[in-house]
């Protein structure tokens, strides 16, 4: 049975956690000051230690000074108020996770269920290092630039803990496959991971999303919803371009990072949230504060731990590596390989990427759709200065002066996937765009009625 230590020098309130530790299966011993945790320690090694900061002859962080008692033990923070200094420090020590007094059961229950030795966290570090020399990714991501050994290191750092993370980085940079290996990493891997676009929901929907609703607490809702914290229990929400998240319901976001509960929609009754939150922007927090897209308070609670990833530009050895693993992607899944000429791993490697690794992605499956011969050259691709060619022997599409974007926009996409066959994939790539971007135009279109001014377009084969 997995052996635990409840270091608390309340007896009553060791004695209480030491009954609910035992009903999950655990052996559970108690000391009441330090010295009494480091004559249990010797005694038997526990997989956990519960451990109170405030001792009688003591902090409790002093157990952390001799590393080979907690070589291979979890440490759970007992505190008496959650808050930005308890984060940190638990971070600092490096503590597995913290609970507040008056302990909840569901949530010592969800600590208890996530244990990992240290020891097995150590070797899959190790496993994804040797991963990283060998084939070049850590993970999700790939690079092997000094910008990005930084960004594992960085992660390796904080996904054995329970602190909030917030990650900075132009659009297209990556930040939600970060997050993504996060929590692969940490003790929620087997719990949902969830990924909210704060600025894709409406303002009206948003707070019913993240939060849930009762039956009947608006207009058409005619059942009862479970939002975001719900859906995430126990595992990891990750909400992205948290600075377009509307100011009321950033209030009430920091209420639950702050008291670890929430409120439906159309409800009074109080939910318990087990979730850990990962944030992200493509702004400048600071100026995001400034202008007012970003509480100032929020943005403190958020940023526990900051990670912020470069730009590809800034990382230009890493563009032939990423241009070889998505076009090896593209060939096995098309059953029909394509390799780089070196001019043109050359070309790629010289450009820019405003649109960063996103962008990459979409030209390295255009250069696939557009290569007549098994290697892809750089007649294929940007330039600084150029844009992409166009496909030859494709029609034209002619459109009336005064037709409205949106329009020119559906017209010009409808009939790119007409003429490739309704193949979706090439399509977005041939439109620059990712195929979730299509499929949601798709979306969109299939619900909005035709508009009369596509009589007046036509379609012609170019000459």
């Amino acid at each position: 049975m997995p052996h635990a230590l409840v270091v608390d020098d309340e007896a009553d309130a060791a004695e209480m956690m030491a009954a609910m530790i035992a009903t999950e299966g655990f052996t559970v011993a108690t000391a009441g000051s330090l010295r009494d945790a480091r004559r249990q320690l010797a005694l038997q090694e526990p997989d956990v230690v519960l451990l109170d900061l405030m001792l009688p002859d003591g902090s409790g962080m002093q157990l952390f000074e001799d590393a080979k008692a907690l070589a291979n033990t979890e440490v759970v923070l007992i505190t008496g108020h959650a808050s930005l200094d308890t984060s940190i420090q638990a971070l600092r020590m490096g503590a597995a996770d913290y609970l507040v007094k008056p302990v909840n059961m569901k949530q010592l229950s969800g600590i208890l269920s996530r244990l990992i030795k240290p020891a097995t966290l150590q070797a899959e570090a190790s496993t994804l290092l040797d991963g990283l020399e060998r084939e070049g990714h850590f993970g999700q991501l790939w690079g092997r630039s000094p910008a990005m050994r930084r960004i594992y290191e960085q992660i390796l750092r904080v996904s054995g803990t329970a602190v909030t993370v917030f990650i900075t980085g132009e659009s297209g940079c990556g930040k939600e496959v970060v997050a993504s290996t996060v929590h692969d990493l940490s003790r929620r891997r087997n719990r949902p991971f969830l990924a909210v676009n704060c600025g894709a929901i409406s303002p009206h929907l948003i707070e019913s999303e993240i939060f849930g609703h009762e039956k009947g607490s608006f207009t058409g809702a005619d059942r009862q919803h479970q939002g975001f914290f719900e859906r995430a229990s126990g595992g990891t929400l990750f909400l992205d371009e948290i600075t377009e998240m509307p100011l009321d319901l950033q209030v009430k976001l920091l209420r639950v990072l702050e008291t670890g509960t929430f409120m439906r929609v159309g409800s009074t009754q109080l939910i318990d949230t087990d979730v850990r939150i990962i944030a992200a922007t493509n702004r400048s927090p600071e100026q995001a504060v400034r202008s007012g897209k970003l509480r100032e308070d929020l943005l403190y609670r958020l940023n526990v731990f900051p990670i912020h990833l470069p730009p590809l530009r800034d990382r230009a050895e890493d563009v032939p590596l990423l241009a070889e693993h998505f076009l090896e992607e593209i060939s096995r899944r098309e059953g029909q390989p394509r390799r780089w000429s070196q001019q043109a791993l050359a070309r790629l490697q010289a450009y820019r990427w405003p649109g960063n690794v996103r962008e990459l992605r979409n030209i390295v499956q255009r250069a696939y759709v557009m290569a007549t011969e098994p290697v892809i050259v750089d007649d294929c691709l940007p330039t600084a200065e150029a844009p992409l060619p166009v496909m030859s022997g494709a029609p034209v599409l002619q459109i009336r002066v005064g037709t409205p974007l949106a329009e020119v926009e559906r017209q010009v996409t409808l009939s790119t996937l007409e003429y490739l066959g309704r193949h979706k994939e090439r399509t977005a790539a041939t439109l620059g765009v990712s195929l979730k971007t299509l499929y949601n135009r798709l979306k969109e279109y299939a619900t909005v009625p035709m508009k009369d001014s596509e009589s007046d377009s036509e379609t012609t084969t170019s000459p």
